[in-house]
C-alpha cells in the first residue's frame, strides 16, 4: 500500500533501508542539510519532511517521527512493512532521571520500559519493557568510539504524557526501573521493530534535567545535538 496516508513515496527505492528518525520534522531537514549529499525530499505530507541522500557514499533516508508512541508507531509501521525498511535508529531528547547526566550527553537505550499499553495493542502482551537491537547498538558503541564521543548506555523511560505531576516520579522510575532518562517514542519504536521483524535503535541527548531543572532552547534541540547525529550517520 503506496503510497500510505501518511507517507507521500510512491517509489519505494527512494527510501533507504537505513533510516533516522528524530521526532522534529525540522531536525530532520537540519540533519539532510548540513551531513547529506545529493538530497531529494521525499515526504512532506502533514509537514511530516523525509530526505533521502548519501553519507560518505551511502545511501541514507531521515524522516521526522512526530511526537509520541502514537505518531512514531503510524510512521515506522509504514516504513518497515510498506517501504522495506530494515533499520530504524531514533536520534531524539530526552530529560535526565539522574544528576549523572549533564545537557548535551548522549544515551543509548538498551532498551525502554513504559506504562503504555502500544506493545499489547499489537499483539505483544502485557509488556512493560522492551529492548533496543543488539546488532544496532554494537555498531553505534563502535562508532562512539571512532569518533571518540563518550555515549551512557542504559534503560529509558517511553511516557505517554509530557505534563505530568512529576513530585519523585522520576526518582522512583531512576531507582526501580534504572531509567536514566525520559522521552516518548522508543517503546512504540521497539514493539514496531519487533512484530516486523526489523531492527530499531535509540540514540538520544539531554535536552533538560528533571533533577537540576536546566533546560535547552528549541533551537538548541532543533540544531545543536550533533554528536548523536555524527555517530547515528557513521554506522549507515
Amino acid at each position: 500500500m503506496i503510497p500510505t496516508p501518511h507517507i507521500d513515496v510512491k517509489d519505494k527505492s527512494l527510501v533507504a533501508k537505513t533510516v533516522l528518525m528524530p521526532g522534529d520534522p525540522l531536525r530532520a531537514k537540519f540533519i539532510a542539510e548540513r551531513y547529506l549529499e545529493d538530497v531529494v525530499q521525499i515526504n512532506k505530507t502533514r509537514n511530516m519532511f523525509g530526505y533521502t541522500g548519501t553519507y560518505k557514499g551511502k545511501k541514507v533516508t531521515v524522516m521526522g517521527s512526530g511526537m509520541g508512541q502514537p505518531s512514531i508507531g503510524i510512521y515506522s509501521y509504514e516504513l518497515f512493512n510498506f517501504y522495506d525498511v530494515e533499520n530504524i535508529i531514533r536520534v531524539g531528547s530526552a530529560g535526565a532521571y539522574t544528576d549523572k547526566l549533564n545537557l548535551y550527553d548522549v544515551v543509548l537505550a538498551t532498551d525502554a520500559y513504559s506504562e503504555s499499553t502500544f506493545a499489547e495493542l499489537i499483539g505483544l502482551g502485557k509488556v512493560n519493557k522492551l529492548e533496543a537491537s543488539a546488532k544496532l547498538n554494537k555498531k553505534l558503541e563502535d562508532a562512539a568510539k571512532k569518533l571518540n564521543m563518550k555515549i551512557n548506555k542504559g534503560t529509558i523511560h517511553s511516557s505517554d504524557a509530557f505534563y505530568r505531576p512529576t513530585g519523585s516520579v522520576h526518582e522512583k522510575l531512576y531507582s526501580e526501573q534504572g531509567c536514566l532518562c525520559v522521552e516518548m517514542e522508543s517503546f512504540a519504536l521497539f514493539a514496531n521493530a519487533k512484530v516486523s521483524g526489523k531492527n530499531a535503535a535509540c540514540i538520544l541527548t539531554i535536552s533538560d534535567s528533571l533533577v537540576t531543572k536546566e533546560l535547552t532552547t528549541a533551537k538548541e534541540r532543533e540544531q545543536a545535538f550533533t554528536n548523536m547525529m555524527e555517530i547515528a550517520l557513521e554506522i549507515i
